[in-house]
């Protein structure tokens, strides 16, 4: 019987076309696969890049809108006169500011401190560019003002009794100011905290340096009065000494003005002060410098991690990577005159002198890039977003013509 045989398999060109074949197709679906995972990481940076910039950008819009409540149009007189001392100012770790001032329109012959101060190229540089910060005075919308009450008379829970020599408050041991309010998330009243003293007569600003069961202090020459708002000196004009009369602030400080009793009727209301200062911090993190919001300011070391001391004002950083900070005003004087994009204030144009008083609005814009570098451009992702913010305590402008 014959015996057929037969050779099974392919042959080795069919081998290598089969190969080439898989091969191109696994190259194509590879290719594909890294193309959707790079458009997945650029998508991520993106939106982490975005979600900073909202985020920063929306608390710093919402405290602008803030600033100069209950304060108004008007600027808070601070010690000032032969021996004073400079009023520092918070900022980016590692610098020594102090405020520049300006002469307030309400109270002839101090100087004062404006709801909003500019700060024109005073944060770090980032890639070539000089960012700004900004400080704002805002009366704490949370925490309950408490009535003033003349030297030993009797606190009660919405007031407090206010020393002639400025020195102290007595209040009640419950008082919300001594107990803080845990439903309302407020805290009680306490050291580097700062106090709006507000009457008929004017405005003063002191710094809570201890507290007690009963008493909140304002101890002159402390250390806790990092800004040197208690210098009560009676030489000085613009402290809590001012409040006492209707006298220009500049002639008050007498010798008596320890002493003397605050005028029936105007003694202060009393408020917790928020002192928010915005700015870019490049050394924390170096590296990776990131737009930093700090309540009154932290008296321990800037570089001391939480700023152990006092970890209730320890800086705050809200959005990272953050390479601009750039700001600008827009401004009108009392005879609806008008500029706009102004960097740094006073400004005098013509023969108009603009200040931090005058302004309508802010003009914000921040730059942010991404944690990390996206893999197909092999560079950082970035983005930017400007808006305008209206002050809402300082000027305003009647847009509307009801003439007709």
């Amino acid at each position: 019987m014959p015996t057929v045989t037969r050779d099974d398999g392919f042959s080795l060109i069919e081998v290598m076309i089969a190969t080439t074949i898989m091969l191109v197709v696994t190259a194509a679906t590879l290719t594909t696969f890294k193309n959707a995972m790079d458009i997945n990481d650029t998508a991520g940076q993106l939106a982490d890049a975005n979600q900073n910039l909202r985020a920063g950008t929306n608390q710093l819009v919402r405290d602008l809108m803030m600033a100069g409540r209950i304060i108004a149009d008007g600027a808070v007189p601070v010690p000032n006169g032969t021996g004073a001392i400079p009023i520092n100012r918070p900022g980016p770790p590692g610098s020594a500011l102090t405020f520049s001032l300006l002469a307030d329109d309400d109270a002839v012959g101090t100087i004062a401190m404006p709801s909003l101060t500019s700060g024109f190229r005073l944060g770090p540089t980032i890639n070539g560019s000089t960012s700004d910060i900004v400080t704002i005075l805002t009366v704490d919308e949370f925490t309950q003002s408490m009535q003033g009450l003349a030297e030993g008379a009797a606190p009660t829970a919405t007031a407090g009794a206010i020393n002639k020599d400025g020195s102290q408050v007595t209040l009640l041991n419950t008082s919300v100011w001594i107990t803080g309010d845990a439903n309302g998330d407020v805290p009680p009243i306490g050291v580097g905290d700062l106090i709006l003293f507000k009457n008929n007569y004017g405005m003063a600003i002191q710094t809570v340096t201890s507290t007690d069961a009963t008493h909140i202090y304002f101890a002159q020459n402390h250390a806790n009065d990092w800004f040197h708002f208690n210098q009560r000196g009676t030489g000085l004009a613009g402290t809590i000494f001012c409040l006492k009369s209707d006298v220009a602030c500049s002639t008050v400080p007498v010798a008596s003005s320890a002493t003397a009793d605050f005028t029936v009727g105007a003694v202060p209301t009393m408020f917790r002060l928020l002192m928010l200062t915005y700015y870019v911090d490049n050394t924390t993190t170096v590296g990776t410098p990131r737009l930093t919001r700090v309540l009154n300011h932290c008296p321990g070391s800037d570089l001391t991690p939480g700023c152990d001391l006092f970890p209730t004002f320890a800086p705050q950083a809200l959005a990272g990577v953050v390479e601009d900070l750039d700001l600008t005003f827009d401004l009108v004087d009392s005879g609806t005159n008008s500029v706009t994009k102004q960097p740094t204030l006073p400004v005098t144009i013509g023969t108009i002198t603009y200040t931090s008083n005058m302004i309508k609005t802010v003009n914000v814009h921040v730059g942010v890039r991404s944690e990390a570098i996206s893999k197909p451009t092999q560079d950082y992702i970035r983005n930017h977003i400007s808006t305008a913010v209206a002050v809402r305590s300082l000027s305003s402008v009647d847009r509307y013509d009801l003439s007709q």
